[in-house]
């Protein structure tokens, strides 16, 4: 990038017509720089190993020699695979799906009511964001809460206080009740087992410092509220601010840490307390201490709350403090009171003893009743959005954040309660956890009966894949009917038909997904308050609460515990097959990566522990390119984005300064701007914001197919000619041709380069751009706006 207070001006005189460029930015799963651009021979323009620019070794001096590229681009490649589907480590991102998915749930708010006479309903989008960012807490909450089940419940309380666990030559001797050791008294099991879910406090807190420091740490090329406060008409997407989270994420990993940090601290500390107001009267001194620390810790707790729903995200401007007593403060000094905690439970009570189950059955419950409440709430909030400024297209008809924070949740509770319930199968042997016989009690029965309607949930979602299975083969033996009509002159193929009909179906399905989520939600709500109720009410795991009823019912019961139990197992055994051949594999970790390029294209906006945001370094990157060479030598530019790139394309043109997007034009296919993004995310890419990006980057245009499960329209609506061409023909032909002698691929998501409409519209917007070039006079030469040189950031890699 050159200095900028020469950006304004080209290096050398431009020849006629100027130089012209094409950016190219791939989709999910990646394309290496010689598959983007044709050529084996490539060279790194800019950037660094996780994120460059690359062009052909040809081109590296193009702009020396414009006079080579008359009437044809110079092709250039961001590729950005790396930032999702690097090394080994991406494969402990699967453990922070759900904190993912509740990440979502925050951007995927219905729209506010924008215009000048509009009401933006401030308080409404305020709650929505306040919301999910409590659910967000309480998912850190109960992964926290899981881990002191397996180490302080099952290990250290049950296993270790009983001869079945601590026998002759068992690992877990030492801690044995009736060695007389020092580790044999209650307190000092818990809080040696206490340092397990620290140490997984400690680990995400680290991973989110780490990936902070390295995506939104990252200076922007500029800076403009929180969805949460903005009445700001303009597209959020191009608020200065949008892709700097570092103040949010900073602020919220202090609270999920801290909040982390006193739930272990509650979990020894409860027992401990309740120990110490039995034998008040012998100890009088430790009751005062328990009393004093668990005001502490609600204190605490109060503290994390407002932390966590007092400041939303900041986009006006790129917003470079960081609320220093809260992040250094917080953290340390819950840490501080668990090292109390710890401390007081280790004094000497020789007369305590561990006997059933530490409290977690109501600990689980509540946080699973609050979860239900909220998303309740959230869906009320949601409707009323929705209802100010209604879109028709909008997942669910507003409701597609609450559905989506539900399976978050659902993700959380089926995870956390599985690990628990391994371990306790493991540790009980041939035994069933909680049934009559079993030598340990258990883990709490919130977590078998949250086991036992998995075969439900699992029935519900068969019988639903099988409607929609039929659905589709009736609607593919209509389609087949039509489709050699499509192709003038040739003769029906019937074959040939149901695979042309059969490939249009499947993609057609993709817009049947907000219903069948939607389901899954729904019936996950149902089942999981049944639950609740059912462990709440009878305090049995659900074998022993239907002992006494019909034996049809009792097999029932019986039957989906175990099932439940073992479909739990069977998923944490995949889960854990996959991350670590992902680990290994790097082929495997694309497909991961595949995931992440979706789940993480949004800044933590609600969950600091979720993996991190990739395109706060993309936006830039692309954003800096951009400007910096259009700025730096006054040609015509076109970034042309597939699949996910052309997400990633859009935001960033959203991000340039306006002198810059009239020197710069937009190519998207396979696009899922409006199909997913804008069903999905509505309030960031719903048909207002893209009406605005086609009235603020005239040319634009959008490729797309009915065989492509991904891409769609671009602006459905009157002005979508303007926009969109489609739907392309595919396969291109029918049947054999002296053209096509060989039968020609069904291409859906791919290859788009290969359709003679690519190369026209790509021409036409090089045209377009040159037609304006040349009727703007020389003052008006595109450059780096007034806000970018005020800025004191250094560029990004890219620029």
């Amino acid at each position: 990038m050159p200095p900028r207070a020469e950006a304004c001006v080209p290096d050398r005189p431009q020849p006629d017509p100027p130089l012209a460029l094409e950016l190219l930015v791939h989709g999910v799963a990646g394309a290496s720089p010689a598959e983007l651009l044709g050529d084996p021979r490539t060279v790194r323009v800019t950037g660094d190993s996780t994120a460059a620019v690359f062009r052909r070794t040809d081109d590296a001096d193009a702009e020396a020699h414009p006079e080579r590229y008359a009437g044809l681009p110079v092709p250039e490649a961001y590729c950005w695979s790396r930032l999702t589907s690097g090394n080994g480590a991406r494969a402990l991102w699967l453990l922070l799906l759900p904190f993912m998915v509740v990440n979502l749930a925050h951007w995927a708010r219905p729209a506010a009511p924008t215009g000048l006479a509009a009401d933006p309903a401030p308080r409404a989008v305020r709650t929505y964001g306040v919301l999910v960012r409590i659910l967000a807490l309480s998912l850190t909450v109960l992964l926290i809460a899981a881990a002191c089940e397996v180490a302080l419940d099952l290990v250290a309380w049950q296993c270790a206080g009983s001869a079945t666990c601590t026998g002759t030559g068992s690992r877990l001797g030492f801690l044995a009740p009736d060695g007389g050791g020092w580790w044999s008294q209650p307190g000092r099991r818990l809080a040696l087992g206490a340092l397990v879910p620290t140490a997984l406090t400690g680990l995400l807190w680290f991973l989110s410092n780490r990936t902070w420091s390295a995506y939104e740490s990252q200076p922007p090329p500029a800076g403009a509220a929180d969805p949460d406060t903005a009445s700001d008409p303009a597209p959020a997407l191009g608020r200065p601010g949008f892709w700097y989270g570092r103040r949010i994420v900073a602020r919220l990993r202090a609270a999920h840490t801290a909040a982390g940090l006193l739930t272990v601290a509650v979990a020894v500390s409860a027992p401990t307390a309740a120990h110490d107001r039995r034998t008040a009267a012998t100890a009088p001194g430790l009751e005062t201490v328990g009393w004093i620390t668990q005001a502490l810790l609600a204190s605490g707790a109060v503290t994390v709350a407002w932390v966590v729903c007092r400041r939303g995200r900041t986009e006006d401007r790129p917003d470079h403090r960081l609320d220093r007593a809260v992040v250094s403060l917080l953290p340390g000094a819950a840490l501080a009171l668990l090292a109390a905690v710890l401390v007081h439970a280790c004094l000497s009570r020789p007369d305590w003893t561990s006997a059933g189950r530490l409290p977690g059955d109501f600990a689980f419950g509540v946080i699973m009743l609050g979860q239900g409440l909220c998303v309740l709430v959230l869906a009320a909030v949601a409707r009323y959005l929705h209802r100010r400024a209604p879109d028709p297209a909008a997942a669910l008809r507003g409701l597609g954040g609450p559905a989506v924070a539900m399976l978050g949740c659902a993700l959380g509770g089926v995870m956390s309660g599985g690990v628990a319930q391994r371990v306790a199968d493991w540790m009980d042997g041939g035994a069933t956890p909680g049934m009559a016989g079993a030598p340990l009690p258990g883990p709490p029965v919130l977590l078998s009966w949250q086991a036992s309607v998995l075969p439900p949930l699992l029935l519900v979602l068969a019988l639903l894949a099988a409607w929609f299975a039929a659905r589709a083969a009736r609607t593919r033996r209509r389609l087949a009917a039509t489709v050699a009509a499509e192709y003038p002159g040739e003769s029906p193929d019937v074959p040939r038909s149901r695979r042309i009909a059969g490939a249009r179906t499947a993609a057609a399905l993709t817009d049947s997904a907000p219903w069948f989520v939607a389901a899954v939600s729904g019936i996950t709500l149902v089942l999981g308050a049944g639950a609740l109720a059912g462990a709440w009410f009878t305090g049995q795991v659900p074998g022993e609460a239907a002992r006494s009823a019909p034996p049809l019912l009792e097999a029932a019961a019986r039957t989906a515990q175990d099932a439940g139990s073992w479909l739990i197992g069977l998923g944490i055994a995949l889960f854990a097959a996959w991350g670590r051949r992902a680990y290994r594999d790097p082929a495997a970790r694309r497909t991961i990566g595949i995931l992440w390029d979706v789940g993480t294209f949004w800044p933590r906006a609600a969950h600091p522990f979720a993996p991190p945001c990739y395109a706060e370094r993309a936006v830039p990157d692309l954003t800096w390119r951009m400007a910096g060479w259009t700025g730096r030598t006054g040609g015509r530019l076109v970034i042309s984005g597939h699949s996910q790139g052309s997400v990633l394309a859009a935001a960033a043109v959203w991000q340039l300064p306006p002198p810059v997007r009239r020197r710069v034009a937009l190519l998207t296919y396979g696009s899922p701007l409006a199909r997913l993004y804008g069903r999905w995310f509505p309030a960031y890419f719903g048909p207002g914001p893209l009406a605005a990006l086609h009235r603020d980057i005239d040319c634009w245009r959008n490729l797309w197919r009915a065989t492509d499960p991904i891409g769609g329209p671009a602006l459905p609506g009157p002005e979508s000619p303007e926009v969109d061409r489609g739907p392309l023909a595919d396969p291109l032909a029918y049947g054999r041709s002296a053209r096509h002698p060989l039968p020609a691929p069904i291409l859906g998501h791919a290859d788009y380069q290969a359709d003679p409409a690519f190369a026209a519209e790509r021409a036409a917007l090089l045209a377009r751009l040159e037609r304006a070039a040349r009727a703007e006079v020389p003052a008006q030469r595109p450059g780096i706006s007034k806000g970018w040189a005020a800025s004191a950031d250094p560029p990004g890699t890219a620029g």
